[in-house]
């Protein structure tokens, strides 16, 4: 088991702090929205795991810093692709590991989780999507910059998420054309629960939360588990493919000079 005193000041892209049994988990970079790289992507995985353990939890709300849940947008043929050469075994064995930690850590939080997604998620955009239940900006954006359109596979999740919520034709054309979707839109495929003025959007997800928590605690984690598992097994069954094929389509870059 782990404490909040464990954890609350032990990773630099995360600030929380916990009321009445709601965790708030808030992602950042410098203070800023969240910039994506190996930092963060390294630090979630093993965070989810700590607030997971830590049975004083009853809710869990992820949200972002400032304008953006996550960046920085990925911008197709800037001639500054994210693997511009070829990595190693090594390197690649871990960012695997850690692409499966990320997901399945998440889903293996025993509590309800509400995103509060307070504007354009563009990178790990199916990361806010993966709650219980999702609140949205009417600024926020949901699109997967980093894959194809940035050269990359769509193989850490969002080949299992997108499919599950928008269905298999409109979750292939969305991962192969870069397509945004944006709040409105969002909402009216049911990706997203509720759209909100960004300055309501945190205190909407407290709202949620703390009625969530005032039940009883057995209710409460078993009605996430039963809610979570479909979910959890397909991505049991389907990311460590698409991390490998993710991989795979590494190995035609350049080897590093």
């Amino acid at each position: 088991m782990s404490q909040l005193k464990d954890y609350q000041n032990k990773y630099k892209h995360i600030h929380f702090r916990r009321e009445d049994g709601v965790l708030e988990m808030r992602f950042h970079t410098n203070g800023g929205s969240l910039q994506w790289g190996l930092a963060p992507h390294a630090e979630l995985p093993d965070a989810f795991y700590d607030l997971g353990r830590d049975r004083d939890n009853k809710v869990v709300i992820i949200t972002g810093t400032g304008a953006e849940f996550s960046g920085p947008r990925v911008i197709p043929d800037n001639g500054n692709p994210l693997f511009a050469t070829r990595p190693s075994a090594t390197f690649t064995e871990n960012l695997v590991s850690e692409s499966r930690r990320l997901l399945m850590n998440l889903m293996d939080i025993e509590v309800p989780i509400v995103s509060a997604v307070n504007g354009p998620a563009w990178r790990h955009s199916e990361m806010p999507l993966l709650a219980d239940i999702v609140l949205a900006a009417d600024t926020a954006a949901f699109q997967d910059s980093a894959h194809f359109p940035g050269g990359l596979v769509p193989g850490d999740g969002v080949h299992v998420v997108y499919p599950m919520l928008l269905g298999v034709n409109r979750a292939r054309y969305f991962l192969l054309t870069g397509q945004v979707i944006h709040a409105a839109q969002a909402k009216e495929l049911g990706l997203v629960a509720e759209v909100l003025p960004p300055d309501q959007v945190l205190p909407r997800a407290w709202e949620l939360a703390r009625m969530i928590a005032a039940r009883p605690e057995v209710l409460v984690r078993h009605t996430r588990a039963i809610l979570v598992e479909s979910i959890k097994r397909q991505l049991q069954e389907f990311l460590p493919l698409g991390l490998y094929n993710e991989c795979l389509g590494l190995m035609d870059r350049p080897e590093p000079k």
